[in-house]
């Protein structure tokens, strides 16, 4: 079992997973209450990696990412290296190609909230801020749940993205999925199956802690 790949990639799907649930709530917000017209095309901007393949969202990342450009240059300066081929590159392409799965159930479960309960805050002087914190995310917990280990599993799962935008350089960008790749292109399989039965148990038995949670906790039924 290749150990460092393994911490390698449990350090890149929690970390993704935090800076996601960051961006995911006030984004799930505007989705679920905002009525501008431009709301649909940020739903759509969201969505997006579900449709796009890796290997186009890699490919832009990595020229997007190259010292000729002025966003590779930048950030250069911002991380003190290049972002291609390095564990800060890894984290915004999981970030950006594991947007839908923070996403789209936060959305989903705020959009189920009762708008009777908001406008009661309302009444009651709580301005948009203090009604999400307090008030819509408390009953949405299930979904936030959903988000966190929905964004965490696709992230230990994610391989095109990741070969692209870091290759295949141990301890610094070789994720699992990478490493079962190598094994494989070498003809090892038997090592290949310690890491793909591993794989493969981590994201059944965290689909089943999913499904078998509490659908509706307890805040969220007395809300219906």
């Amino acid at each position: 079992m290749d150990t460092d790949a393994l911490l390698l990639t449990l350090r890149l799907a929690a970390t993704t997973t935090a800076l996601l649930l960051l961006a995911a709530i006030p984004l799930a917000a505007v989705l679920a209450y905002a009525t501008t017209r431009w709301r649909l095309l940020l739903e759509a901007l969201v969505a997006l990696p579900l449709v796009l393949p890796p290997t186009v969202l890699g490919f832009y990342l990595l020229v997007g990412f190259s010292p000729l450009t002025a966003l590779g240059r930048t950030a250069s300066t911002l991380f003190g290296h290049q972002l291609v081929f390095s564990f800060a590159g890894l984290v915004v392409g999981s970030v950006l190609y594991s947007l839908p799965f923070a996403v789209q159930p936060l959305t989903a479960g705020l959009r189920s909230v009762d708008p009777r309960l908001l406008e009661a805050a309302a009444t009651l002087g709580a301005g948009p801020l203090r009604r999400l914190l307090r008030v819509a995310l408390p009953l949405a917990k299930s979904s936030l749940l959903a988000s966190a280990v929905l964004t965490f599993t696709h992230t230990v799962g994610e391989f095109g993205v990741a070969l692209m935008v870091g290759g295949s350089i141990p301890g610094v960008t070789r994720t699992l999925s990478i490493s079962l790749y190598d094994l494989v292109e070498n003809a090892q399989f038997a090592e290949a199956r310690h890491i793909a039965l591993l794989l493969l148990g981590f994201s059944t038995v965290a689909l089943v802690a999913l499904y078998t949670a509490p659908l509706f906790p307890r805040g969220e039924r007395r809300a219906s």
